[in-house]
């Protein structure tokens, strides 16, 4: 017989496990839970104090940014306002600045264009041109006819300076060197 054989055949010799012997719990009723004690009157307090000082900071809050809101909508139409009268001065100022009524003013003041340009040579210090001074009459009326309106000054300031000049014109007399005034605009083709 072969060893595999014998050793099966062979009753094999373990040892017993012991068990431990079983002691029983002694059985015995259950006893009522302990009594719950109640919530103290102090703590329910504070939980609703802390709820209503959290219900009004969220109304404060809410209350102070819709004045917020509004002081800015106040600022806004201020800026709104102030950027109109901002334009309005600068129409002013560009109406005050123009060639027009700088001109007018100059032929109230007796300013005068001479008949012909005199030039200073820097180099030399010599005088170039007819070297004569104006005679008191100026060739270019700045409220004539001919004028180029402008809409930025009022009706009044181009009225005025037109009856100053008008009247100014009347009692001068014209000389031969002088060019013709020009009244009636600038000599140009009929087209249609």
């Amino acid at each position: 017989m072969s060893s595999a054989t014998a050793a099966a055949m062979r009753p094999s010799i373990q040892p017993e496990k012991s068990t431990p012997p079983r002691t029983e719990r002694p059985l015995r009723p259950v006893t009522a839970p302990a009594p719950r004690r109640r919530p103290k009157l102090a703590y329910a307090l504070i939980a609703l104090g802390g709820a209503a000082t959290i219900a009004v900071a969220q109304i404060g809050l809410s209350l102070a940014i819709t004045h917020d809101s509004f002081v800015l909508a106040d600022l806004t139409s201020q800026q709104r306002e102030l950027n109109l009268q901002t334009s309005a001065l600068q129409d002013d100022l560009a109406g005050i600045a123009s060639p027009q009524l700088l001109a007018t003013k100059a032929a109230d003041l007796g300013m005068v264009v001479a008949g012909s340009a005199s030039y200073l040579r820097l180099s030399d210090a010599a005088i170039l041109g007819a070297n004569k001074e104006a005679d008191g009459r100026s060739t270019i009326d700045p409220t004539g006819s001919g004028a180029v309106q402008n809409a930025l000054l009022t009706d009044e300031e181009a009225a005025a300076a037109a009856q100053e000049n008008v009247g100014d014109r009347a009692g001068g007399a014209r000389g031969p060197d002088l060019p013709p005034p020009i009244t009636d605009g600038l000599p140009s083709p009929t087209t249609r």
